[in-house]
């Protein structure tokens, strides 16, 4: 995931791990050699167009949406297409009332044209407010929380490891971003919900008492489950 910090000189460039105290309660049981956050790239301002969503200053709004609309006006002083000219329009109106494009309600046609633009705020852009940025750990994680991400987890002797997914993933998904061979061999995965984890005391006791699920490819995997994926080597 790549996020985009607008106007936040506080925080840096680069790769950040994004804590997770319900990861943490998750290793106080299995006590792994190993604990592994979830990541986030932070990306400058000249690479807004790559990230998957943008996180910004409350004073910050306006520069973004302004930088929209200047995009918005010369593309519609150019264009000869009337269905084009019409999308415009309605970008406009939306920016103009200094809403973002992302929460514009768009057809399909409507998105491909849109995501041909290169719009700042047709990605989901997160407003931090002055006391926000003080934390610079808690400032990413809710630039994730709020963008559509979620993570689940695995855990066991070696490791207990927070994986970062889109929301709506599938099981079958879900194991292609551990492992292609886990993605290609998929077999089940087994699921644990999070509460049933902590409360029982780990996965032996969650799996005594019946609170381990086998979920198909097309299970949509939820927040913070725990996940062992069953596979054909």
């Amino acid at each position: 995931m790549k996020i985009c910090a607008f106007s936040i000189p506080e925080i840096n460039i680069g790769k950040h791990n994004i804590k997770d105290s319900r990861l943490d309660e998750v290793d106080k049981i299995t006590k792994s050699k190993k604990k592994t956050y979830m990541q986030a790239e932070v990306v400058t301002q000249d690479m807004a167009v790559d990230a998957d969503a943008i996180l910004a200053p409350q004073d910050a709004r306006a520069d973004l949406v302004l930088k929209d609309l200047e995009f918005v006006e010369a593309r519609f002083s150019r264009s000869e297409q009337e269905t084009e000219k019409a999308l415009l329009n309605k970008l406009k109106s939306t920016l103009e009332k200094e809403e973002f494009i992302s929460s514009l309600q768009l057809n399909d046609e409507e998105k491909k044209i849109v995501s041909g633009y290169g719009l700042l705020t047709s990605r989901p852009v997160v407003v931090l407010q002055k006391e926000d940025l003080a934390d610079q750990d808690a400032a990413l994680a809710k630039a994730v929380k709020e963008s559509g991400f979620i993570s689940f987890f695995t855990t066991g002797e070696k490791e207990t490891r927070s994986w970062l997914i889109k929301k709506g993933t599938t099981a079958w998904e879900a194991a292609g971003s551990v492992h292609s061979d886990i993605q290609r061999g998929f077999i089940r995965a087994e699921i644990i919900s999070l509460n049933d984890f902590l409360s029982c005391g780990g996965e032996s006791q969650a799996k005594q008492q019946g609170k381990m699920r086998l979920e198909p490819k097309e299970y949509v995997m939820q927040d913070a489950d725990l996940t062992n994926f069953r596979f054909n080597k």
